[in-house]
């Protein structure tokens, strides 16, 4: 498990974000603390930049202005007195060692077995040893409920056991904090259940979360905050339970009664 160096700081903190593709204003103004330990989870409808707001917490997207940390760590930048000069690629790497991440689509190694895929990047990455990094998979993978798949390669697996292959590939790395973007979105209706059990497993942990999700019953039960986002903007956010039933903003509202 991923430490952190200061409990009473936030593990992530967003500052008046910014991001454009082009002409587009995909996020416009984005402030966010989240506390370790802690489950944000992000709902919204489709385009309201939640899962850009993802890619910029571990600088696959570059932000275009504001500011972004990571345990204390300013993501993607160095600053010297008031400017900000972008860090080198090798250096953004090291930064990424730290956050997992689980996509929507698997991007397992189709040629590997699911040991071998949990095994990969500790091995390339940070240079374990081979017998080490397969112990520590097969640990994973016994985590996230498949003991009896460590040797099916991804063809093999449902989409469901993909999944949480894709987590525990990201947890072999020791993040100290995971992003799920959409992570059960692709998988048919049936095996969201054991995806969502093992992230709840890892919340009960006190693994740092940010979910971008469409699942509402996931966001109340396990969320300790909710964040709805429209338009590039967060509109609302406070406790899963609160928001969800008594919606402050009328555009929450608009949004959660077509949902829930």
């Amino acid at each position: 498990m991923g430490t952190t160096t200061n409990s009473s700081s936030p593990m992530v903190k967003a500052e008046q974000v910014h991001k454009n593709f082009g002409p587009v204003q995909v996020l416009r103004g984005i402030d966010l603390e989240v506390s370790p330990g802690e489950v944000c989870c992000v709902v919204g409808p489709s385009g309201s930049g939640k899962s850009t707001l993802l890619r910029c917490v571990n600088h696959l997207e570059k932000i275009n202005a504001g500011r972004l940390w990571v345990d204390g760590e300013l993501v993607g930048y160095r600053q010297r007195g008031d400017k900000l000069y972008e860090m080198r690629e090798r250096e953004v790497a090291a930064q990424r060692r730290d956050i997992g991440m689980v996509f929507q689509r698997f991007n397992l190694f189709p040629h590997m077995t699911a040991t071998e895929n949990v095994m990969e990047a500790p091995v390339q990455v940070k240079g374990v040893r081979r017998a080490d990094a397969r112990k520590r998979a097969e640990q994973l993978l016994e985590r996230v409920g498949l003991a009896d798949r460590m040797a099916s390669y991804p063809s093999q697996l449902s989409g469901g056991q993909q999944q949480r292959v894709a987590i525990a590939r990201a947890l072999a790395m020791d993040p100290k904090l995971m992003l799920f973007d959409e992570p059960t979105s692709a998988l048919d209706p049936e095996l969201v259940g054991e995806v969502l059990d093992v992230m709840r497993a890892l919340a009960e942990d006190g693994m740092t979360m940010i979910v971008v999700t469409h699942e509402m019953g996931f966001a109340r039960e396990v969320g300790d905050t909710l964040v709805f986002m429209d338009d590039g903007m967060v509109v609302e956010a406070g406790d899963p339970r609160e928001v969800l039933a008594n919606p402050r903003q009328e555009r929450t509202r608009a949004f959660l009664s077509k949902v829930l």
